[in-house]
Formats: C-alpha cells, structure tokens, sequence
C-alpha cells in the first residue's frame, strides 16, 4: 500500500508512503488519493482531508520513470484515463477542505498541490520546487493563475519558470504558508488545525468555503488549459531529451 489512509475525529488522513522514492507519485496512487477524497465528499462523517508524506518528505512529484516512458513513446498519451487528471480535477471541484503538513521535499505536483490547499503548515527543513520547465513541460494544477494569485508575478516566475527552490521561510512570506513548524510538531500542527475545522458546522463550513473559493471554473479552465500544454509538450523533442538528461544525471 503506498497510500495510507486513517480517520479520526472527522479528519481523513492521507499519507503518501513510499519513501524509497520520496513519496513520488505513481498512476496507482493518484487514482487512490483521488478516489478517497470522492469518499470523503459524501461521507457526512468527514469534516476535513489531511495530506501528510512517510519518511521525512512530503512527495517528490511525480513518478519520473512513468513520465519518461510518455516522454520517450509515440503512443498518444490519454491524460483523461490517468490518475494524475482526476486527481487534479478533484482538487477543484472537491468540497471537503484540504489540509498539507510539510516535511521534507514537496517537488512538482507536490508544491503546486499547495496552491490548492486551504491550510498549509511546513516544517522548517522543507524544499518546495517545481522543475517543470527544466523537465521541457510546463506547469499544472492550475498553478499557471493560482501561484501570481497569491504571491505576484514576480515570486510566481522565479518558481515556475526559473524553478528556485523555497524554503519553508520563503514560502511562508510568500503567502502561501500559513505556518512555519520544527519537524517535531508540523503534523500534530496540521492534525489539530483539520480536527478543529472537522468539529465546525458543516453547512456553515461549506458555504464559507465556497465564497472564499468562488472561481472554480476559472482554475478548472486553467488546468485543462495547461494539460493539453503538457501533454503537447512531453511529446516534444526538448522534453524528450529533458527528461533523458535527467535520468543520466541519475544514473551517473
């Protein structure tokens, strides 16, 4: 199993479990992640969903061997049937709030699925980085309108497009971390802050979500817009020789 999933005091806890791989995500994976957060929406038991990585990391993105099978393929790559869309998708559309506790590396999907949050709480050794233009892609989860939303285009540039590293520091200032924590306590920080938001009246919860998240077909727009992009791009031939320059980078 490289999804663990509990739940206690009206909170959904899932915590990304493979840390030979930093927790790296695979098809399998996103469609469980996804899958549970479906449940969770119509599970009037659930107040929150709590997102938490095993071995000292949060996830390192995406499994970078299922892309490079894409990347390195002639066959079309239909994003619709994977579990990487979905999960993408229930991330907007999805009507339970969203909780991340930061430890460690939270590279690609790991750091835009942030944006997505609603809480967000890091511990001080966290690394949040989206390689994508390094890779020949380009960025996802409607990261492209959610990242300058938050922090300007500026701060929004220098990670998506010059792909520096933010500390937990650097993420906190700029806004979207609510929390800086040491190691020791970012998961009990997180965990108390999802039981506190399970244990609120849930309508109330639902409506308030909602006007404070009131564009969802705009981000939703936006990461279809940016699929169809990605899924151009890892065909490419700069992609291709991206993604094989990284794996001998690897391999040496």
């Amino acid at each position: 199993m490289t999804i663990d999933v509990t739940v206690e005091e009206g909170v959904k806890t899932l915590r990304m479990n493979r840390p030979d791989k930093k927790n790296a995500l695979t098809n399998e994976m996103y469609h469980t992640l996804t899958d549970e957060m479906i449940s969770a929406d119509g599970d009037d038991s659930i107040g929150a969903v709590l997102f938490l990585g095993a071995g000292g990391a949060f996830t390192s993105g995406n499994d970078v061997g299922g892309f490079m099978k894409q990347a390195t393929s002639q066959a079309p790559v239909e994003e619709g049937e994977r579990g990487v869309a979905r999960f993408l998708r229930q991330q907007v559309e999805g009507k339970t709030p969203l909780i991340a506790g930061v430890e460690g590396l939270a590279i690609g999907v790991g750091a835009t699925m942030l944006f997505q949050c609603d809480l967000v709480y890091v511990a001080d050794n966290a690394m949040i980085k989206t390689p994508f233009l390094d890779l020949g892609v380009v960025a996802e989860n409607a990261s492209s309108y959610l990242a300058p939303l938050i922090m300007g285009h500026q701060k929004a540039f220098e990670m998506l497009c010059l792909g520096e590293g933010f500390t937990a520091e650097q993420a906190y200032h700029a806004g979207f971390v609510n929390r800086v924590c040491s190691v020791d306590e970012v998961e009990t920080v997180a965990r108390d802050a999802a039981r506190r938001l399970a244990a609120k009246p849930p309508r109330a919860m639902e409506i308030t979500r909602g006007l404070l998240r009131s564009d969802p077909e705009t981000r939703l727009a936006r990461m279809l817009e940016e699929s169809e992009h990605f899924a151009a791009q890892l065909k490419s031939d700069e992609a291709r020789n991206a993604f094989m320059a990284f794996m001998n980078r690897k391999a040496g």
